[in-house]
């Protein structure tokens, strides 16, 4: 399998349990590793049969920008099956760190997979 990726992917969207979370924006940063077959799209050179990431990061970028969630486990969830449903991704393993998070700590987050490699 060959692996389309995205990476370092920085969206504002409002996350968080408290209060404070609520009210203000933060940053997420979004890596995905997204299961592709290129070998049509590199004997064809035609976007329409590749894994087009600029859509990916498009719709993502949208999503999360609109998105409220107070936990980082459902806004990974919904941004996977977003990838998933919408662009026939068959596996795709997901890195959310939210940044700033825990006082000390350089990176906090989540790394999901889902499907079958």
């Amino acid at each position: 399998m060959d692996i389309v990726f995205l990476r370092n992917l920085k969206i504002d969207t409002v996350i968080g349990i408290y209060d404070w979370e609520r009210k203000i924006r933060q940053t997420v940063i979004l890596d995905l590793e997204m299961g592709a077959d290129v070998r049509r799209a590199a004997a064809s050179e035609r976007i329409e049969d590749a894994l087009d990431y600029k859509a990916v990061a498009k719709r993502l970028i949208a999503f999360v920008e609109q998105s409220e969630f107070q936990l980082v486990e459902t806004l990974a969830e919904n941004c996977a099956a977003i990838v998933r449903e919408e662009f026939g991704v068959k596996w795709l393993r997901l890195s959310l760190n939210k940044v700033g998070a825990v006082s000390g700590a350089q990176d906090v987050g989540v790394i999901i997979e889902r499907g079958a490699r």
